[in-house]
């Protein structure tokens, strides 16, 4: 074979569908690690047994790996409790404990003592006690021939019965049932949730969030995105809510902690809770991503991010108010930015038009498969143009509308407003009191000034880029009161509105009453928000749902396609926050034309980012003293230095943050925290020559613990190995 056929070759068969054959990609559900991804574990330098990873009959790695609030990933790494997290998944509870006198973001936190530790209301954590495949259960009475609405009816009816007869079984778990590839397979999960959850340490902004939001995304990183948590339970062991009498729990599998480090090339395995990935995604929905939602989603929060940092810039009480906030914001911006570049960049939309012929190519080889799949890319071509009209409105009002937090909090009012289970006196007063807490809350973290300018930007960016046809009526008050100007719109509405005024907001409270709702339709924010919830529920929500349900079982019979061409290969489901493995290895990685990255980073990076006129660059003096001495200690590399962080090829998405990094022994050597911003597109595309998840070195996340924040007690309660 001449190397032009060769290359030729190789370059078909790159374009096959997302089926694992030369990459280590996939994200693959634990109960069915088949035995050829277990080889190929073997061959990397894996030493556990299937059973060691997940097994329902007695403790695995499976047990010390948690669902971390909503959205993140934990492991628990002693018997005592003891659960270790990223510092942007524990950022809230450390934002909410944080004032101007005691400043934990900027300073760090640490509980030198159990009584110390700092207790978490709405945080919760989740143990998975066992998944189970119900596929038969759930499509075993669907007919073939029903409508695609009344099929997702039916379905979500035998969800529902299915999570209730089991939620009868054990009434203090919580369960979940997922669809996989598209509503081709079903998933049951069963949780055991812990609601007593405490701070125990944090380091401050300085080493947790060092860099900020300019080196989110980016290699290198030097940020030690760590925080630390402790789960409490009842006497026996059990969930329960907090009391000073709840004793730590005792986890049935906790990892020990090895401060061997890592060298290039070796093992790696991620378990956690990746959050959502598209790889089945088509062409049009890709061009459509790429040339008009993302970018226009991109251009409103640069606004909005904007706004927020000058105020955060030249404040410290809205820094700490908006820490959180900012960063939520500024995370998928910075996102969809390098998916934007590296979805462009490795040629996507050809690989997914290659990828379809081939499909197309296959489902049109018989009368057979011609029936089951035959159309089915022509028509997502034909569906899709008008569903793009209705997703962008969609995304452009939660992007512009909703991003202003007064009338977020009109909408949340609405809601709770319009219950109807108010007949009932005493849940009305017990409601009532909730929600009350609710405001305290949102008020505490809200700084009108900001507010009232991204009601401004965002509003006439709807103005000017929605098409007038989709214009809520209350535009034409602007245009006749306010002769068009957003700002002095918004002057009148803040002074008069009374969700934009925590002391009125709580006067209607105590006066609440089923006819509230009624008395505030004339209140400006609410008529705005109304007004938009016409041209949204008017023209956009039925149009767009109907569409979004024939796309979704085109997707559905495609995705079913793809199972059926593959068949006998490993194709791995999209990720839905729901327990999953990524294999790979440590690795660097070429960025671009003689950009030539390394698989790791010292405090040497650290000392020369240092800052002091920038609050994300700003080194803690007694970190810095420390790291000029190389006063590292046991957690120093061979060469003296101090690791930070490393990279490897593991595929991972959001909720993997706070994952356990797993080396062959099955020992923690790290935090995952993040990925490579050229690599951001691996949620719809994965390159393995540029797709890298970003970890945070577990040597030096010990060496914070111990050395610079002197709580080495905490280092006493887990099993840290050579």
């Amino acid at each position: 074979m001449n190397q032009l056929k060769k290359y030729f070759l190789l370059a078909i068969l790159s374009f096959t569908m997302p089926v694992c054959t030369f990459a280590d990609e996939g994200m693959w559900i634990p109960l069915l690690l088949d035995q050829a991804r277990y080889e190929r574990m073997k061959q990397m330098g894996c030493q556990l047994t299937p059973e060691d990873i997940y097994s329902v009959n007695h403790a695995s790695i499976k047990d010390a790996v948690v669902l971390f609030g909503r959205g993140c990933t934990g492991v628990m790494v002693s018997n005592e409790g003891l659960l270790l997290t990223n510092h942007h998944c524990g950022q809230s509870a450390i934002q909410s404990h944080s004032s101007l006198e005691h400043d934990y973001l900027t300073n760090g936190f640490w509980a030198m003592e159990k009584k110390q530790e700092l207790v978490n209301p709405s945080l919760t954590v989740s143990f998975l006690v066992r998944m189970e495949d119900v596929t038969k259960r759930v499509l075993k009475d669907i007919p073939l021939a029903i409508s695609e609405s009344a099929r997702t009816g039916l379905i979500q009816s035998i969800l529902e019965r299915i999570v209730s007869a089991e939620a009868k079984k054990s009434p203090g778990h919580r369960y979940s049932l997922k669809p996989l590839y598209n509503g081709n397979q079903y998933f049951l999960y069963e949780y055991e949730v812990f609601t007593d959850v405490r701070l125990v340490g944090a380091p401050p902004s300085g080493i947790g969030k060092f860099g900020g939001d300019t080196d989110n995304w980016v290699w290198p990183r030097h940020t030690g995105d760590f925080s630390i948590f402790r789960v409490y339970a009842d006497k026996d062991n059990n969930p329960a809510p907090y009391s000073p009498d709840n004793i730590p729990y005792q986890p049935k599998k906790f990892l020990p902690v090895s401060i061997k480090g890592v060298n290039e090339g070796d093992f790696t395995m991620v378990y956690g809770y990746p959050g959502s990935t598209e790889q089945f995604m088509t062409t049009q929905e890709l061009e459509f991503l790429t040339k008009t939602n993302l970018p226009s989603k991109i251009d409103l929060r640069t606004r909005r991010l904007d706004i927020m940092a000058k105020a955060m810039d030249s404040d410290a009480n809205v820094r700490i108010q908006y820490a959180a906030k900012y960063a939520g914001i500024s995370n998928s911006w910075k996102k969809w930015q390098g998916a934007v570049h590296g979805l462009k960049r490795a040629n996507a939309v050809s690989v997914k038009k290659q990828r379809e012929a081939e499909f197309e190519q296959w489902a049109n080889q018989n009368d057979s498969l011609k029936m089951k799949y035959g159309g089915i890319m022509g028509e997502f071509q034909r569906i899709y143009p008008t569903y793009e009209k209705y997703s962008f409105i969609s995304d452009y009002f939660g992007e512009t509308a909703m991003a202003v937090e007064m009338l977020d909090q009109v909408a949340r009012f609405y809601s709770f407003s319009n219950n109807a289970s108010w007949k009932d006196t005493s849940k009305l007063r017990q409601e009532v009191k909730n929600y009350t807490n609710g405001i305290n809350g949102f008020f505490r973290n809200y700084y009108q000034p900001i507010d009232k300018k991204v009601f401004s930007s965002m509003l006439l960016a709807y103005y000017i880029n929605v098409p007038k046809r989709y214009h809520p009526a209350i535009f034409k008050k602007l245009e006749s009161k306010y002769k068009g100007d957003f700002d002095l719109w918004a002057d009148d509405v803040y002074r008069k509105s009374v969700f934009s005024d925590k002391d009125k907001m709580m006067t209607i409270m105590q006066k609440f009453s089923v006819s509230t709702l009624k008395k505030l339709r004339k209140d400006p924010a609410m008529e705005i928000y109304l007004s938009f919830s016409d041209v949204l529920n008017g023209s956009i929500v039925l149009p767009f749902n109907k569409l979004s349900t024939q796309i979704d079982s085109l997707y559905r019979i495609y995705t079913a396609g793809i199972m059926e061409m593959k068949k006998g290969k490993f194709i791995y489901p999209e990720a839905n926050l729901t327990l999953r493995l990524a294999f790979g290895k440590v690795e660097g990685y070429e960025a671009a034309d003689a950009i030539d990255y390394s698989w790791f980073t010292t405090t040497d990076g650290v000392l020369q980012k240092d800052n002091p006129s920038i609050y994300d660059y700003r080194v803690p003096l007694k970190l810095k003293e420390i790291c000029e001495k190389k006063d590292f200690g046991r957690y120093a590399a061979q060469d003296g230095n101090l690791h930070v962080c490393f990279i490897a090829s593991n595929h991972t998405s959001g909720g993997n943050s706070g994952s356990p990094v797993i080396n062959g022994k099955g020992e923690l050597i790290g935090l995952n925290f993040d990925r490579n911003w050229e690599g951001t597109m691996s949620d719809m595309l994965y390159d393995p020559n540029q797709c890298r998840n970003i970890i945070l070195d577990a040597r030096y996340m010990l060496f914070i613990i111990d050395k610079y924040a002197g709580a080495g007690y905490l280092l006493d309660e887990m099993k840290v190995v050579l």
